[in-house]
């Protein structure tokens, strides 16, 4: 007669791996479109000031900025602690800004050109003489569309 017998020795099965490379690409391909890339490396103190009556611009892609406000304490080494003008990812001088323009409305369409807008994202304690001097160059290149990047709140915390 024959005897039935039990495992007793309670191993698992082997888990299968073959759909592993179907959940690593499924999480690579969802990581890559929700991720945001950042388009500059901010290398000024940039505590926008605040205004009550703002209103949201429609197409970022049209948009050209300009950062200006103190050097963060990164690069008040090799930078000073005076303000300074940032474009793309380097300080820049005054006199370069009309080349930006240039450079920036170059690598867009043709069509494209009047619809550019330049954003001022400048600190709220920079002097407004560098804000003044930004503006001439804008003026001289005929980029006449600019726009204050704020905060929202009310125009009573600029004072506090």
């Amino acid at each position: 007669m024959s005897k039935f017998n039990k495992k007793k020795s309670g191993d698992l099965p082997a888990i299968s791996t073959a759909s592993l490379p179907d959940i690593v690409f499924m999480l690579l391909f969802f990581f890559m479109v929700a991720t945001v890339m950042r388009q500059n490396t901010l290398m000024i103190e940039n505590k926008l000031p605040v205004a009550d009556q703002i209103e949201k611009l429609d197409k970022k892609d049209l948009v050209m900025y300009i950062y200006a406000g103190k050097p963060s304490s990164r690069y008040r080494a090799s930078a000073g602690n005076q303000a300074r003008i940032q474009l793309n990812d380097k300080f820049a001088a005054v006199e370069d800004v009309k080349a930006f323009i240039l450079a920036e409305r170059a690598g867009k369409r043709e069509e494209l050109i009047p619809f550019l807008t330049t954003a001022l994202k400048v600190d709220g304690q920079t002097n407004m003489g560098l804000v003044g001097d930004i503006k001439k160059e804008l003026r001289e290149v005929q980029a006449l569309k600019i726009n204050y990047t704020t905060r929202t709140g009310s125009a009573m915390d600029n004072f506090n």
